[in-house]
């Protein structure tokens, strides 16, 4: 439900969003506007807060990433390869990983990237752009697209099956890497599809370019990232930003900081001591798109020259193109990947537990997903620590929402309304990751 009341056409506006649609999870907008000026904006996410690093304590490590992909289902790997990582430094054995096993660990999440970023685009995203309520009201003029969009998602979810046994929250990932390797046989047969979808995808982006209008809201963003030297980020590299951020990973969580606002049961993060900024696909694109694979590489100049716009984009409406390209990306590694696959030796590294700390991040869909963890000498979960991305887009999704204000001031109510619910929507928010986490203070709880 929304709504939007005048007390002076010229003098006095409100945007009421009372529940935000096609986004994952519960939140609410409220803007205020008194002319040109905004007088209150908040994004309010109301869902209860679900306390995972609370009930993690106690935990044997290796319950962690079944546990922790339970966050989300639509993102489980980000999940469970953060929590992963994070536990291989905590016991001792991160640099004893196997390539092969990191191998089958980018094509898994290669599957969380295609089956994730094709829902938002076409399913959750796109109606806003085609002027649709749904995607099912889209589908009755655009079928065909619903249709060849569903098959390349539906390739996500058959990687994620074959890799870690099933689609949603896998139950095949252990800490030191899997408990079964991937058939050989079935890995090639997949490859095949995957080729096929990697042509459908490449056409579908430069359909996403050409034939759609995008918003104009250019904002001055720090881009943070994971920032491999040698491959297009998923699962290792440096936290780098555009603006001088650059630390390893186990200290990516003292160069943020997360605050909690009233408004919200999640928390706001920033660079410590500098401010908002923003994780994804468009920050991921704009610090690493010279890594792309050739398919999606040959694409970046076809779809600047359709938008008007070279790297680095600024405006994160371009976010589906950024999503767009890196499905194109995800397509073809899983595919180069399985058409020459053979079975590891072996699919995990031996555990002995100890005591010991690790932080690590990968890179969800939605942008980087960080996690750290303690340790006793039995392997019991001391302490866990969990930043989701969208924890660390609100700030700067209500930075937009405040740039975007101006820009609404004459148009019509509804209208007005539904630009805020697209832009909130831009950021494919996973609403329910966000509030894991609360912190009370003695005036909330008396």
């Amino acid at each position: 439900m929304s709504g939007l009341t005048r007390e002076s056409k010229s003098q006095r506006r409100s945007i009421h969003v009372k529940a935000l649609a096609r986004v994952e999870g519960e939140g609410a907008l409220n803007l205020t506007m008194r002319g040109r000026e905004v007088e209150e904006l908040e994004l309010k996410i109301y869902e209860p807060p679900r306390f995972f690093e609370a009930f993690l304590r106690g935990r044997d490590f290796r319950e962690v990433p079944d546990i922790t992909a339970r966050i989300c289902g639509i993102c489980p790997v980000a999940y469970q390869m953060g929590s992963c990582y994070a536990l291989e430094k905590a016991m001792g054995v991160f640099d004893q990983i196997d390539p092969a096993i990191q191998t089958l660990r980018n094509v898994l999440y290669c599957g969380e990237w295609i089956e994730s970023h094709l829902l938002h685009m076409f399913l959750l995203h796109l109606p806003d752009f085609l002027g649709f309520e749904s995607a099912i009201s889209m589908a009755a003029d655009h079928g065909a697209l619903v249709k060849r969009s569903l098959r390349v998602k539906k390739a996500g979810n058959d990687l994620l099956m074959l890799v870690a046994g099933r689609a949603v929250h896998p139950v095949g990932v252990c800490v030191g890497g899997f408990y079964r390797a991937p058939d050989a046989a079935a890995a090639t047969r997949l490859a095949r599809e995957l080729r096929t979808c990697l042509d459908e995808m490449c056409e579908l982006t430069l359909f996403l370019a050409e034939k759609i209008e995008y918003p104009a809201l250019e904002r001055d963003y720090e881009f943070v990232a994971l920032c491999p030297d040698n491959e297009y980020p998923m699962n290792l590299g440096r936290i780098r930003s555009n603006k001088g951020l650059n630390v390893d990973q186990e200290e990516f969580g003292r160069a943020i900081e997360e605050r909690q606002v009233s408004h919200s049961t999640s928390m706001h993060a920033f660079v410590r001591d500098r401010g908002p900024y923003l994780v994804g696909p468009l920050a991921r694109l704009n610090l690493n798109a010279d890594k792309l694979l050739p398919r999606a590489a040959e694409l970046v100049p076809k779809v600047c020259q359709a938008v008007g716009k070279s790297l680095p984009w600024r405006n994160n409406f371009l976010s589906l193109l950024a999503r767009s390209l890196e499905t194109v990306h995800a397509l073809e590694l899983a595919a180069d990947t399985l058409s020459k696959y053979v079975p590891p030796v072996r699919s995990r590294v031996p555990i002995v537990p100890r005591a010991g700390i690790g932080g690590h991040g990968t890179e969800a869909p939605r942008g980087l997903c960080w996690h750290e963890y303690r340790c006793d000498a039995d392997g019991t979960i001391v302490s866990a620590r969990i930043i989701p991305p969208t924890t660390q887009n609100y700030a700067t999704i209500e930075a937009d929402l405040r740039e975007l204000a101006p820009q609404i001031v004459d148009v019509p109510d509804e209208d007005a309304t539904l630009r805020c619910e697209h832009l909130i929507r831009n950021y494919d928010p996973c609403i329910s990751c966000s509030v894991h986490f609360l912190k009370l203070s003695r005036s909330q709880v008396g």
